[in-house]
């Protein structure tokens, strides 16, 4: 081995062999197999996580927002992260929900009501305003830490 070194965001380790006989170099690559995530749906079945699936999702939900791909791609792995840190098996699709609403909050307001509107199923207009609510009391209390209260017209 000549050289070794971490690769694909710690993910993988790049190594460079030469070999012995005939002085060839050539380079590996070393995974880390992880267990496949289970992700245990509200009708009670279950398939694998798929990270395209939540790109795809997070996608719809920013559709002619200010969110860019690079931040989109951020919140994924933000969740992929978590994810992989709990070491479990099995995760509800209901906690994805909530790491994917935690994550679009601070990016998009929009976005964020968008997604919830699907993920919590909304029924009426009323749902609607608790989530507009919600965001604008926590702006609120945000400026007024900030000390930079705005002043109603």
């Amino acid at each position: 081995m000549v050289d070794s070194r971490s690769s694909r965001e710690g993910r993988a380790i790049r190594r460079r062999r030469e070999c012995a006989a005939c002085g060839t170099r050539f380079t590996t690559y070393e995974v880390l197999e992880e267990r496949p995530l289970r992700v245990l749906k509200r009708d009670g079945s279950a398939e694998e996580f798929d990270r395209n699936k939540l790109q795809r999702s997070l996608a719809v939900a920013c559709a002619k927002r200010p969110v860019s791909a690079r931040e989109m791609d951020s919140v994924v792995d933000g969740i992929e992260e978590e994810l992989s840190r709990r070491g479990e098996d099995e995760i509800s699709s209901l906690a994805i929900g909530e790491m994917v609403m935690e994550g679009l909050k601070p990016l998009d307001h929009v976005a964020y009501v968008r997604y919830a509107s699907v993920y919590r199923n909304f029924q009426d207009i009323d749902e609607f305003q608790d989530v507009v609510h919600e965001l604008n009391t926590r702006r609120e209390e945000e400026l007024r830490a900030r000390g930079q209260v705005e002043l109603p017209f």
